[in-house]
């Protein structure tokens, strides 16, 4: 074992070597070390944590092949809503809730501010999308997109690499050839990420190719530098059900693994970012493509949302999706709050969009993993065999509600609930069982 940080991730891998955080994740996931190498010198597995940002107190976070499904929370300001404190309260309860990253998505108020006080308080790797922090700030200065050039895009990379962000989604693969594909097409949802739709507006205003692409080899250097995962992001995932598996996403997806070989020759860990609303019978062929197309490098989806009419529930629609997705193998699932689509979420949105996307992750996992992780379901199921209550809402993976709706109506006998109560089925089966082996008659 050895901890070099001369040595990123990838090489150390190819060197042999099992550094500290490869030990780390392979506790978490109960794993030998070994494995956790090998699929980081496979490109299969990549770890969260940039050079500049290594604290004890942090929580390794292991993305890929083999490993436990991952959750990640959005956070960030507006333009509209700016509250720095919010923010810190919603990292803190993306925490409590049990994610496993947090990406900063703001843009609005003091962005730089912003983000290093989310970094420092932080117990979770970080996330961010340095391509707003370019567009915020021209927009601050009263300039207008044209007077963006091509080195701002990266010099906005280096400057959150230099901050101990973790991770970046870098929209590498939205190129022009993509946007006149679906502009041809037509697209019922046009293009929704909101990076990529800036990117795209910049290109064609410019009559340039994405910079993200064009120096795709200079944004491997600053990455290599401070070990930062890049999470190649899908500027032009669907944003309706009707765009779904279209021709721009999947030019965006083989673009993708083209860079994602070059990064992984690089050293540079990657991930791929995936959709979007994606109905239920395409989800496994999305998985499918990406894996085949990207190397089998770990896959980040949004949800998918299964459905688009849905607004005020889209966290239940994602954990459908994303349940299906982790199970066909995707590796990450990044949340949808009750909010999407409507407005800036608030903690207890985050929380519940925290819980919905566990709930999917582990439910996949049951499948992916087996006995590793049935076993927390296995022996939460002997507790509510036996009512004992205070163990199983311990272990359930929200006890804070758990608690709440079950105190919320006492029931007038002990180990029972108020659904049942003395037709308790556990009950009266149990009581069956110890009849049957006396000999006994069983009455209700």
């Amino acid at each position: 074992m050895e901890n070099e940080k001369r040595y990123n991730q990838i090489e150390a891998a190819r060197k042999g070597i099992i550094t500290d955080e490869m030990v780390r994740v392979a506790q978490v996931e109960e794993l030998d070390a070994h494995i956790v190498r090998e699929g980081i010198a496979q490109g299969e597995i990549v770890i969260f944590e940039n050079k500049k940002n290594v604290k004890d107190d942090k929580k390794i976070c292991g993305v890929g092949k083999g490993l436990r499904t991952k959750v990640n929370a959005n956070i960030g300001t507006s333009r509209d809503w700016i509250n720095c404190d919010e923010e810190l309260e919603k990292l803190q309860m993306a925490e409590e809730a049990g994610a496993d990253a947090v990406m900063d998505l703001s843009t609005g108020g003091n962005l730089k501010e912003i983000r290093a006080k989310i970094i420092n308080a932080a117990h979770i790797p970080v996330g961010t999308v340095p391509v707003y922090e370019v567009l915020h700030t021209f927009c601050e200065q009263g300039k207008g997109i044209d007077a963006i050039k091509e080195e701002d895009f990266l010099r906005a990379v280096e400057q959150h690499g230099e901050e101990g962000v973790d991770f970046v989604t870098v929209h590498c693969g939205l190129t022009l050839d993509a946007v006149m594909k679906i502009k041809n097409q037509g697209r019922r949802g046009g293009i929704v990420s909101r990076g990529g739709s800036f990117l795209a507006h910049w290109m064609v205003r410019q009559g340039k190719e994405n910079p993200y692409y064009t120096y795709f080899d200079e944004l491997l250097t600053i990455a290599k530098r401070f070990d930062l995962v890049l999470s190649l992001g899908d500027g032009l995932r669907p944003g309706a059900l009707a765009d779904a598996t279209d021709r721009g996403q999947i030019q965006e997806l083989i673009v993708l693994g083209e860079l994602q070989k070059r990064a992984f020759e690089a050293g540079v860990q990657v991930v791929i970012e995936g959709p979007g609303h994606v109905p239920l019978d395409q989800i496994e062929t999305n998985i499918i493509l990406e894996k085949k197309l990207c190397n089998n490098a770990p896959f980040y989806v949004l949800g998918p949302l299964v459905t688009d009419i849905a607004p005020g529930y889209d966290h239940i629609v994602s954990a459908i999706g994303g349940a299906l997705a982790a199970r066909y193998g995707a590796d990450f699932l990044c949340y949808v709050t009750p909010s999407e689509h409507l407005r800036l979420p608030t903690v207890d949105d985050v929380r519940e969009g925290v819980i919905a996307s566990r709930i999917a992750a582990h439910a996949a996992d049951v499948v992916k993993l087996g006995n590793k992780a049935r076993r927390w379901d296995d022996v939460f199921s002997s507790y509510r065999q036996k009512r004992d209550w205070k163990r199983q809402i311990s272990l359930s993976i929200d006890p804070k509600k758990a608690q709440e709706l079950y105190e919320g109506k006492k029931p007038s006998i002990d180990d029972t609930c108020t659904m049942c109560g003395e037709y308790c089925s556990y009950r009266l089966s149990e009581k069956t069982f110890q009849e049957m082996e006396k000999g006994e008659k069983t009455e209700v």
